[in-house]
């Protein structure tokens, strides 16, 4: 029985990632409106990095916190589009067992970084709101320096023992996975075996993540709406709200789409239901980001005018 599992588990060399189903029209159509995506969301997270970057008054803890979520969400979406943009003008569509893997874990890696950033940035603004006169002696260079350190690492620490538990489970034809990336739901379904421990563990994995990140946001906001409401300054109120509203809003975004999908993978989402949720928080959560976080920031907005006129003057030399 151990050797015909060992042998199950090496007999699928490469998966066949379906993505959309359509006609060569269709998937031309498809190709140009992700290849937009992906490029204004490269475009709008790297002016993000470049004004925290370039502009002196934006080298405070809030900003770099930010700096580091919009380079954290360059890589995430390169995990994922460039293979699946490949994939729409390629007529095999497979991608190698290690690839598949590696894409898992990276995508999911840097997903979770993006769920200990947004509780980082929680933190920040509950200190910086509740805690106005003690801000600067806690939130140390050396301690904003370990948060973001914390924020890049911790999500590739954590995410090792799924992607090792699902990448063992013995794999047969067929190979097909009807999603647009290699996603732990439909691998699992892929098995040749049903393992209800493997199952169980990352479906606590994900909730515990999950429900602890977002109760962790959650009860920061709630304390800082709570202090907002006591400032006497209505100038004051409104500062505070529109910083908090941008963070709560690329909140609602990540974790409502992450959480419909992840907190119970056995409950049977039709798959394009999956493809939907899933390109909502790895496509176009990652492209609203920045204007969230941009419109109605008064800092933000004159730094990243500065780097879109200097793109401008390169591109003009």
């Amino acid at each position: 029985m151990n050797v015909s599992s060992r042998e199950t588990t090496h007999s699928v060399t490469h998966f066949i990632l379906l993505g959309f189903p359509s006609s060569p029209e269709m998937q031309l159509l498809y190709f140009g409106l992700f290849s937009a995506a992906y490029i204004l969301t490269l475009m709008g997270n790297t002016a993000l990095v470049c004004a925290v970057r370039w502009d002196q008054r934006l080298h405070t803890p809030m900003y770099i916190f930010l700096g580091n979520f919009s380079f954290l969400e360059i890589c995430y979406v390169t995990t994922t589009i460039p293979n699946m943009l490949a994939n729409f003008l390629s007529s095999s569509k497979s991608i190698s067992f290690v690839s598949c893997f590696a894409q898992f874990y990276f995508f999911f890696s840097f997903g979770c970084d993006e769920g200990f950033y947004l509780c980082i940035m929680a933190f920040d603004r509950y200190l910086a709101i509740c805690r106005p006169l003690h801000y600067p002696r806690i939130m140390t260079k050396e301690l904003y320096t370990g948060l973001v350190t914390f924020g890049w690492s911790c999500g590739f620490i954590l995410f090792l023992t799924p992607v090792v538990l699902i990448s063992r489970l013995p794999f047969c034809n067929p190979n097909i996975i009807d999603h647009f990336m290699c996603d732990p739901v439909p691998l699992m379904m892929l098995s040749c075996s049903e393992d209800t421990t493997t199952q169980l563990i990352y479906s606590a994995f994900n909730a515990v993540f999950m429900t602890g990140t977002f109760l962790f946001i959650l009860c920061s906001y709630a304390l800082v709406i709570l202090a907002v409401l006591r400032m006497p300054s209505a100038a004051s109120k409104r500062k505070a709200f529109s910083t908090c509203a941008s963070h709560l809003a690329v909140v609602i975004l990540f974790f409502g789409s992450v959480m419909l999908m992840y907190v119970s993978p056995g409950s049977g989402h039709p798959v394009k239901v999956q493809k939907i949720v899933t390109l909502f928080y790895s496509v176009i959560t990652p492209l609203c980001n920045p204007l969230i976080y941009s419109l109605r920031n008064n800092e933000m907005k004159p730094a990243l005018k500065k780097v879109f006129w200097a793109e401008i003057s390169v591109l003009k030399t």
